[in-house]
């Protein structure tokens, strides 16, 4: 399997291939978190880290929405097209490529992180998710709000899918299918991804393939990672809920009285 970096990295110039119109899921997704953030902090302006900001599927939404927001990503050429896909809609949106696990911002300068698209779980051990959520709680105010999407992991470890259904994608060249082979552990935690996406070339097609493995991160365990780390009034919100794509799970920076 490769590492989280070069699988983002391969797929960043096709990442938006994978929405039927990626353009309008930056102003739903968007929609959806600032619902959610102004129901736990109230009216803005607030300063929003995405720390997982892709290609700026949230970030560049939240920041048209009128959200202080920077980026950061593990995936340099992601977090370099997310500045150039902001700027390109009159959007600011500063990027870093970094590691959610060693942040490089400062203590207490955010009043949200989000943390969407299943991100967390490229992290394949509690070390690891209870390091980047310490360090996420650091750059968080006192009261801020951590915002986290991933998929359904307490079905998806039930039911164990060998796959997810295609996807498919209408452009000036044809269509395009984006597609996933999973293939469970063992361990029953965990599996490798094998992401395809099947582009038209020519007059036949091209087939893209890159991999990757997550942990399915149950809401308990998760849950109690959050707790142990520091933050308090964690909330699970569910899609028929919300309208996002994914469970979210928000909680609350406290810092401890002296």
């Amino acid at each position: 399997m490769s590492s989280a970096r070069d699988f983002y990295d391969d797929l960043a110039a096709d990442y938006h291939l994978m929405f039927a119109d990626w353009e309008a899921s930056t102003a739903r997704q968007a929609a959806v978190l600032d619902t959610l953030v102004q129901r736990r902090l109230g009216a803005g302006p607030h300063r929003v880290l995405d720390c997982s900001c892709g290609i700026g599927t949230q970030a560049i939404g939240l920041a048209g929405a009128g959200y202080d927001v920077v980026g950061s990503d593990l995936s340099p050429r992601a977090a370099a097209r997310a500045t150039a896909e902001a700027a390109a809609r009159g959007v600011r949106l500063p990027t870093a490529a970094a590691d959610m696990r060693r942040l490089p911002f400062g203590a207490s300068v955010f009043d949200v992180v989000v943390c969407a698209d299943n991100a967390l779980p490229h992290l394949l051990s509690a070390q690891d998710v209870s390091t980047a959520l310490s360090g996420i709680r650091r750059v968080l105010r006192d009261g801020g709000l951590l915002v986290l999407t991933l998929r359904d992991y307490d079905e998806l470890r039930r039911t164990r899918p060998a796959s997810t259904p295609p996807q498919v994608r209408e452009t000036p060249d044809g269509r395009v299918i984006t597609f996933q082979l999973w293939h469970w552990h063992e361990d029953g935690e965990r599996y490798d991804l094998e992401h395809f996406q099947v582009i038209p070339s020519g007059e036949g097609w091209t087939v893209r393939r890159r991999t990757t493995t997550y942990w399915a991160l149950t809401r308990p365990l998760l849950t109690r990672l959050l707790a142990e780390a520091g933050f308090a009034d964690v909330m699970w919100h569910a899609p028929e809920a919300t309208g996002f794509y994914q469970p979210v799970v928000t909680c609350q920076e406290r810092r401890a009285s002296t």
